[in-house]
């Protein structure tokens, strides 16, 4: 028997993950920016430099990227969890609609960049797999940069956020 949904929710929820708001341009003709929280995001591919981002099905960010066929991703740092909350759809003044607010510009691509993200990825669209309850964005990396000098990241585990207050790093074994 299958696990119920609360259960793999709960269980997944012990992996860590960053955050992100992926960002796109409304499909209505405004030009107006429109985003999403999304903490599920991978590189897939080296050469060609590709993502993926898994959007559930029914967001209303979904008809902006798929007509779009472009979008950013920007990875948050632990002072955005407003942001994060914000463009996850919290009850919050100024709201999604307004693009809660954020301070932004537009990359080199023209996609919407949170400012204060540790880094930006520009993507376009390549494929777009639908594959239970979500979509599979996959998108070519256009231009990516860093934020020289940016805050630790902000983190998700067992539905809450968490920071990094002290961390060593340690080189895996056997790589440079």
């Amino acid at each position: 028997m299958l696990p119920d949904p609360e259960t793999f929710r709960r269980v997944m929820g012990h992996f860590v993950t960053g955050v992100t708001v992926v960002t796109t341009y409304r499909d209505d003709g405004s030009g107006r920016p429109y985003g999403i929280t999304v903490n599920a995001l991978t590189s897939v591919s080296l050469e060609p430099p590709l993502v993926m981002v898994a959007i559930g099905h029914g967001r209303r960010i979904e008809p902006h990227l798929r007509t779009t066929g472009r979008f950013a991703v920007n990875i948050l740092a632990a002072g955005q969890q407003r942001l994060a909350d914000c463009f996850a759809g919290a009850e919050v003044e100024p709201d999604r609609e307004a693009f809660c607010g954020a301070d932004w510009t537009p990359g080199s691509t023209g996609l919407p960049l949170l400012a204060g993200a540790i880094a930006h990825l520009e993507c376009t669209t390549v494929e777009i797999i639908s594959v239970g309850d979500h979509d599979l964005h996959i998108g070519r990396v256009d231009h990516l940069a860093t934020n020289p000098g940016h805050d630790p990241p902000l983190l998700y585990y067992r539905r809450r956020y968490v920071r990094v207050e002290q961390a060593t790093e340690t080189r895996p074994e056997g790589r440079p």
